[in-house]
């Protein structure tokens, strides 16, 4: 349903029951999968995918060009999963030479004010809060939180089911299964009661809690800690991804526990 008030490109490919509300502006190269509610004032600039059972809140940017020096032009996109939720004023660039994609999950919210800066990914099930500002290249797994107000650098990771405070600046990469907090951002435990809303059993927390113990406070290097975890945790799918983060992970995870 299309309001006449709305412009959409002729290109635009848009499903039978997209419901369009008045102002709003829809470029060409535009897809917009069914069951999708576009609200008023939201501007969709070429390279926008938009999934199935999205809801597009007033003011909200999609796929605008990057805010980069770099960029030259080049051809670049937005993907957005289903059943993903952009409250207001919400602003997502498109891609550049970089990766060439900004991709945001399914099952989403990123709400009002937030930011998602070029070549970014938001995996499934996230929770941007209002006012978070994502630098390029971020990357955010399944199941993460960020508090609202928090400031991500460029080239940031953050793991799976993380809880960051509000207002934090985070600089490092966020290893999974942990919350995060203080200034400068720094590990504040893990975060047990998003993983039991999950379906994690008590004995599969106190694993991860073991692994962080290790990591965080034995007073080993993070090298040192990663082959001891290595040495004398027994093999999972938990102890493997963390293992895996911290030794990939190109800034350096966050620091420990603060005085």
């Amino acid at each position: 349903m299309k309001q006449p008030l709305a412009y959409v490109h002729p290109d635009a490919q848009i499903a039978d029951n997209v419901v369009i509300e008045p102002f709003v502006t829809i470029d060409k190269n535009v897809v917009i999968e069914e069951g999708t509610r576009i609200g008023s004032n939201v501007t969709i600039l070429e390279g926008a995918h938009i999934g199935k059972n999205c809801k597009i809140f007033p003011g909200a940017v999609i796929s605008a060009i990057p805010q980069d020096l770099k960029f030259k032009g080049e051809k670049s996109i937005v993907v957005i999963g289903d059943n993903t939720t952009i409250r207001e004023c919400v602003t997502v660039n498109r891609g550049t030479a970089a990766k060439g994609i900004t991709k945001i999950g399914n099952n989403c919210l990123i709400m009002a004010y937030a930011h998602i800066a070029h070549d970014c990914e938001v995996g499934d099930n996230c929770i941007i809060t209002n006012a978070c500002q994502l630098a390029g290249e971020v990357v955010i797994d399944d199941f993460a939180i960020l508090g609202g107000m928090s400031a991500v650098h460029q080239f940031v990771h953050i793991g799976r089911h993380v809880m960051i405070s509000g207002g934090s600046l985070i600089g490092k990469d966020v290893p999974p299964y942990v919350k995060a907090g203080r200034d400068p951002l720094s590990y504040a435990g893990v975060n047990s009661i998003g993983l039991r809303r999950r379906g994690f059993t008590n004995e599969k927390i106190n694993e991860i809690q073991d692994i962080y113990r290790i990591l965080y406070q034995s007073g080993l290097n993070n090298s040192d800690a990663v082959e001891r975890i290595e040495a004398e945790m027994p093999a999972s799918k938990e102890r493997d991804e963390i293992i895996l983060f911290v030794r990939n992970s190109k800034r350096g995870i966050m620091k420990g526990y603060l005085g």
